[in-house]
């Protein structure tokens, strides 16, 4: 009876892969969790620090699935392909499609925000949540050298630095990632290699009422930015140059300019050592500020940041990094504290509330970020002998991290449970699958 009961089970089995194998179908994800300790911190937050921003408690991250359909990207044949990606975790409320505000960032009037994923559950446990950061079609035409255009929801091409674990060396992100660029796009993008060596990118975004960084599906489809950028890569590959930028008006009722650009430099050192130098600079034109310097006043707003990252292959399996960073929110508007009370505020009968703790506690100011991070990338799984074929990808990342802020032409600001510094121990797991 158990054979007969197997039988079709593994037939159906087989008949899955099979549909997957022949249409170029893939299915898999990743988990990442851990924790950060935070002796100076006693509120449950590491201050203006997201991702990994839980004091003293375990997170579950990311737990991420998605389905694609990859593109073949070379050759004289049309293809088609796509992606859908589903997050739920304490990053979910980081990679949401938050670009419409609880309030306009230049009126300060009260806005509809998207309806793509925000609020899909869990506000009753003040930080985990649903995203659903990636949703689009791609296609690849043979028009002259290739081009590759998606359609839909997707991550941002900009910056080193990204949402998903796996690609990441490290558990917390610089300020950079975090309030410095856009997390995704909703609209179309462009890829085309114009040498072996250069590929130029392109795209069209809405959805948004912070200058097409984050949009979603249902509200400000009338506001469009665009994107601009290159990537030159060496011939031996050790060496990689990106540049990009996004502009374009605030929203359908400010014609005032929002855009940034960023700068990357990749070079391999030595086949076992990478250094990366990365900048920012971003400008948002007539925003409403209030904050310990400004009361109600309306002015261009600008953020700046340098990064150094530094990564050595200690052996096969270990791999050692180190980052540092200096940000600069010189008008007090990027960088609220801590940043997921202020990103899950709402609209309540007429009052802001946040279900992620009290709206009253999150403070901002202009001031200079300072952070430096170093952490160790461990794959576990042959040191411990791990034989299950479903750990062989586990990486386990420590990591110590020292932030420190000055105020800018401000008054004295203490972020970090009243201090003006803090340092961070975290250990945290991904596992791909």
């Amino acid at each position: 009876m158990l054979l007969i009961a197997t039988h079709p089970d593994n037939l159906q089995a087989n008949n899955l892969k099979n549909f997957l194998r022949n249409g170029r179908l893939e299915i898999g994800g990743w988990i990442n969790g851990g924790a950060t300790f935070n002796p100076s911190q006693a509120d449950g937050y590491n201050g203006p620090v997201i991702f990994a921003d839980q004091a003293n408690q375990f997170q579950l991250n990311q737990f991420n699935l998605f389905m694609r359909r990859s593109v073949v990207s070379v050759g004289s044949t049309w293809d088609f392909g796509g992606r859908v990606d589903f997050m739920f975790g304490t990053d979910a409320i980081f990679t949401q499609a938050f670009g419409v505000p609880t309030f306009d960032v230049n009126s300060g009037e009260p806005l509809s925000r998207n309806n793509w994923d925000l609020d899909l559950c869990c506000s009753s446990t003040r930080t985990y949540g649903i995203a659903l950061p990636q949703t689009y079609l791609e296609a690849y035409a043979p028009i002259g050298n290739g081009f590759n255009v998606k359609v839909g929801h997707f991550y941002t091409p900009t910056g080193f630095e990204t949402v998903p674990a796996p690609d990441n060396f490290f558990y917390t992100r610089a300020y950079t990632l975090n309030v410095g660029e856009p997390f995704t796009h909703t609209g179309i993008l462009a890829n085309y290699p114009l040498t072996e060596k250069l590929q130029v990118l392109g795209g069209a975004f809405t959805g948004s009422a912070t200058g097409g960084w984050d949009g979603g599906w249902d509200k400000e489809l009338g506001s469009w930015s665009g994107l601009a950028g290159f990537t030159w890569t060496s011939v031996d590959r050790a060496t990689i140059f990106h540049l990009s930028g996004t502009y374009g008006e605030t929203s359908t009722r400010s014609s005032e300019p929002w855009g940034f650009y960023n700068i990357v430099l990749q070079h391999k050192i030595t086949p076992k050592m990478l250094l990366v130098l990365h900048h920012v600079y971003g400008h948002a034109g007539g925003v409403l500020l209030n904050n310990l310097k400004y009361n109600n006043v309306t002015k261009d707003a600008e953020w700046i940041s340098f990064i150094t990252h530094l990564y050595y292959d200690l052996t096969e399996d270990l791999s050692l990094g180190i980052r540092g960073e200096w940000y600069r929110d010189a008008d007090g508007f990027r960088n609220p504290s801590p940043f997921r009370i202020a990103a899950a505020t709402n609209i309540v009968n007429g009052i802001p509330v946040s279900f992620a703790g009290d709206i009253n506690a999150v403070t901002i100011t202009p001031a200079d970020y300072y952070a430096v991070t170093v952490g160790l990338n461990w794959k576990v799984a042959k040191a411990l002998k791990l034989k299950w074929e479903s750990l062989q990808k586990l990486i386990v990342r420590s990591n110590i991290r020292y932030d420190r802020v000055d105020a800018y032409k401000a008054p004295a600001y203490r972020p970090f449970a009243g201090n003006k510094d803090q340092i961070l121990f975290s250990l945290d797991f991904v596992l791909p699958f």
